[in-house]
């Protein structure tokens, strides 16, 4: 049988939430590398709530992905064939190929991995972009110390899990904020974090303020946005740190959120208590990607860090397992296993 590349293209942009229509499975010829090109097969396929940001045409840090084209995301391959220098058969490189089977690489955007690599889907997480968010962000921006008290938005997830178990190794009081009493327990019986409210309870606002208690709370990594911010405000210290990375509530909306305007709410609290507040895209960090990967390649295979994957079996199930993402049904780094 003719071996056909299947990829997944995003058929329209969504109006909110995604759904099943904006996406579409083709079935196409598998391309041929170039000279100075590679044949690259997808094994391993990372989902990220970034990647609804790309659906939209709105301006942001980067080009959306266009109608029609294959839907974005970061991979990690096997090399088939190679034209180009430094790249061999059988070798293993994390890369942006997106959502399909196979794609053409002249190396741009590939670092390449070590063949016996014992998690290969590691790359996309824990020791890929959402650790080295992560890390960059917390140490650089959130700054913490010991004996001060950090708050995670999504604490269970790729970014917020690594981001409390950095917090306790550098001596702080951590709180999570997660979705459900399994996430909670998690949080506080797997990952070590000191407390974790859920954030779906009727008190949560009330909770979270007592959980804060008189501390307070120096260092909010925000990745969430909406209820949770809101709830957060009030226990925030003064000098309180905030390295932003994503606003997943509010991803999905088609105009401004209902409710009054919170906008003076926030300010005034940047304004009285004197908070750092900033955003934070990983790219901008590229050049200190070796640095974290030395330091947090010993921390996993120590077991000072522990990570858990959520995985989606087969590139069909890619769009249900990202709407799920969006809703938070996944528990731990999101990925789609997409060959041996």
């Amino acid at each position: 049988m003719t071996v056909k590349n299947r990829r997944i293209v995003l058929a329209s942009r969504p109006q909110g939430a995604p759904t099943h229509e904006n996406f579409r499975l083709e079935e196409v010829d598998v391309p041929s590398p170039g000279p100075g090109e590679m044949l690259l097969r997808t094994l391993w396929l990372s989902l990220d709530p970034y990647m609804r940001g790309r659906m939209s045409d709105a301006p942001s840090y980067t080009p959306p992905v266009e109608v029609d084209a294959v839907m974005c995301g970061g991979t990690v391959c096997r090399v088939e064939e190679s034209n180009l220098d430094g790249f061999t058969a059988g070798d293993l490189v994390l890369a942006y190929t997106g959502w399909q089977d196979y794609a053409v690489s002249d190396s741009t955007m590939v670092q390449k991995l070590d063949r016996d690599m014992a998690r290969p889907s590691y790359a996309l997480g824990v020791l890929g972009m959402p650790g080295f968010t992560a890390y960059t962000g917390l140490l650089d921006i959130g700054r913490p110390q010991p004996g001060e008290t950090v708050a995670v938005a999504a604490a269970t997830g790729a970014v917020g899990s690594v981001v409390g178990q950095i917090a306790k190794m550098k001596g702080c009081r951590v709180i999570g904020i997660a979705g459900g009493a399994e996430k909670c327990r998690y949080a506080t019986e797997t990952l070590g974090f000191d407390a974790c409210v859920d954030h779906r309870a009727k008190d949560f606002a009330k909770t979270l303020k007592d959980t804060a208690g008189e501390a307070g709370i120096d260092v909010y990594f925000e990745n969430v946005g909406g209820k949770v911010l809101d709830a957060i405000l009030p226990c925030l210290n003064t000098g309180a740190r905030i390295p932003l990375c994503g606003l997943i509530a509010n991803y999905n909306l088609t105009g401004l959120p209902e409710g009054p305007d919170r906008t003076p709410i926030f300010l005034r609290n940047v304004l009285v208590k004197r908070l750092k507040v900033q955003g934070f895209i990983i790219f901008d960090y590229q050049p200190r990607y070796p640095e974290f990967l030395k330091e947090m390649t010993p921390w996993v295979a120590s077991g000072d860090i522990t990570y858990r994957e959520d995985v989606a079996e087969g590139l069909e199930s890619a769009p249900e397992a990202f709407m799920g993402l969006l809703e938070g049904r996944n528990f731990g780094k999101l990925v789609v296993k997409v060959a041996d």
